[in-house]
């Protein structure tokens, strides 16, 4: 699904909920295998003895691994927010994100009128080898029936990926077509990427917007990096608005590029945990060029990270609005069925001596609505509404004024631009009626968009077939009315909406945030800081 962080930050808001800063931990340790050992707490043998005489004499068979599934999330619920169980399922889901690729056939899919629809086939891809294409609706997996029904997007997925070297069989249904085309897919390696988009913004200024800190980011940046300097890049903005993370390791070998020797990066200190100072080597390659760093209220974790080491070494300039606020440090511990434990380990603190976690509040609630109360606060709108801990002061290299204990404050604070919502915006987007009217006007105009290289080509055409009205249309036989009341910042934010996810369905992600950028507040005021 698309996912217009530009655009919709009030429903992002309302519905992010508890799982930002949990979803991608930090790991600095190699992952293993539990190692018990008795005696080590009057605690631990009470819970060991248990478990054992439950298992061994207990008068009914009962299922342990259901037990210790309900058990194991309710002790590590006592400790702090972060450390937490996942499930098998949950595990591989989140590996896979981090070591930067998985098994599978290689598209994009979602789900519309109870069809699975390609959006996308991956560029040498096991799909795209095979003959499948975008705007195919996929009727029957393994020769199961996969339409006319509501099937969770996790079904989907359960039933498309695997090992590699297997094989699924699909039978899709094509425009054009008479019948079912089949297709046989050998799954392979489908690469996962943590850069979303990297061109140049302007004739000197490069853009790069990073999702995660996994495993393969530090060398897609590099290569992201090379070609921008290729291309004349004097100057850089690297885009952490919504990355909620991954592995500390790779924050601080992407922040060295940037460190002159000895900078220090970050540091990490626990109960169990020596401190551990990591420093910048001096080898970077880009030391001296211009830097902008933007970030948002789901900016997390290593993305923290990479900001506070660019902040405190008073290496750049940080644009947009206070980050989310996680300072502690995972260590991940695999179990044999799949299963695994976060258990948080250490805090880390930013060069000036900051842990910018933010308070635990009185309850996981609490914590999980923080970013609703900023919101609410008027913190999104007005850097006057965000109150800093005065306890927690502390100096940047050069001198500034910085704050712990709650996320990393921008230089440049940007508001939330709310001018452009409606009732008619939201009541759209609530229906996901954008999403289905893109995909069908893109879907039933493949020979012709086929023949658009860049967004700009797309939206002169959109313009010239006046697509904003043919979509008000559209939204009126679908319970929507028009209104004809709409501001016009109202109007062109259902323009920027529409033609973006037109844009994403006809190209692709780049295409998209490239486009989405020319009208961002946030974007416009990082090039006017490099400027």
């Amino acid at each position: 699904m698309k996912t217009f962080k530009k655009i919709i930050q009030i429903l992002f808001v309302l519905t992010m909920g508890f799982f930002l800063g949990i979803e991608v931990m930090i790991g600095i340790f190699k992952r293993h295998k539990p190692q018990f050992e008795r005696g080590e707490s009057p605690g631990s043998q009470k819970v060991e003895t248990l478990i054992k005489a439950i298992d061994r004499k207990y008068v009914d068979v009962v299922d342990m691994d259901s037990i210790m599934d309900r058990v194991l999330p309710t002790i590590l619920e006592e400790l702090d927010p972060h450390s937490a169980y996942y499930p098998a399922e949950e595990t591989q889901v989140s590996n896979d994100e981090l070591h930067g690729s998985f098994s599978g056939i290689g598209i994009q899919f979602s789900m519309q009128d109870d069809t699975i629809r390609v959006n996308s086939v991956i560029h040498g891809g096991p799909s795209e080898k095979v003959g499948v294409l975008a705007g195919d609706r996929i009727v029957l997996i393994n020769d199961s029936l996969f339409a006319g029904r509501k099937i969770p997007s996790n079904e989907v997925v359960k039933n498309l990926k695997g090992p590699k070297g297997t094989t699924v069989k699909i039978s899709v249904m094509r425009n054009g077509e008479p019948g079912l085309v089949d297709f046989t897919i050998e799954r392979g390696d489908i690469p996962v990427k943590s850069i979303d988009a990297a061109y140049m913004i302007t004739d000197e200024i490069g853009y790069i917007m990073i999702n995660k800190f996994g495993e393969t980011t530090f060398a897609e940046m590099m290569v992201s990096l090379s070609e921008l300097s290729s291309k004349g890049m004097k100057k850089l903005i690297i885009d952490l608005r919504g990355n909620s993370g991954g592995y500390l390791g790779a924050a601080i070998q992407m922040v060295n590029e940037f460190l002159p020797k000895n900078d220090l990066i970050v540091y990490t200190q626990g109960a169990h945990s020596p401190m551990a100072k990591q420093f910048a080597d001096g080898r970077g390659h880009y030391k001296n060029i211009p830097l902008v760093v933007m970030i948002d209220e789901s900016s997390a974790s290593a993305a923290e990270i990479f900001t506070g080491a660019i902040q405190d070494n008073d290496r750049g300039t940080v644009v947009g609005r206070r980050s989310f606020g996680k300072g502690l440090v995972q260590e991940p511990i695999d179990f044999s069925d799949g299963s695994s434990i976060r258990i948080t380990i250490a805090r880390y603190y930013t060069p000036s001596g900051r842990c910018i976690q933010k308070p635990y509040g009185e309850s996981d609630e609490d914590y999980a609505l923080d970013i609703i109360k900023r919101y609410e606060h008027g913190e999104f709108f007005s850097a006057d509404s965000i109150k800093q801990n005065e306890n927690e002061v502390y100096t940047t290299k050069g001198g500034r004024t910085v704050y712990g204990g709650g996320g990393i404050m921008p230089d440049v604070f940007v508001a939330q631009d709310t001018t452009g919502y409606s009732d008619y915006y939201s009541n759209v987007v609530r229906k996901s009626l954008v999403n289905k009217f893109s995909f069908k006007y893109v879907d039933g105009r493949r020979s012709e968009f086929s023949n658009l290289k860049t967004y700009a080509d797309i939206e002169d055409y959109l313009d010239a077939d006046n697509v904003l009205n043919k979509f008000y249309d559209y939204a009126a036989k679908n319970g929507v009315k028009r209104d004809r009341s709409l501001t016009a910042p109202a109007r062109k934010q259902m323009r920027t909406y529409l033609y973006g996810n037109i844009i994403y369905d006809a190209l692709d992600m780049q295409d998209y945030i490239s486009f989405i950028n020319l009208t961002d507040p946030a974007v416009t005021k990082a090039i006017e800081v490099l400027k």
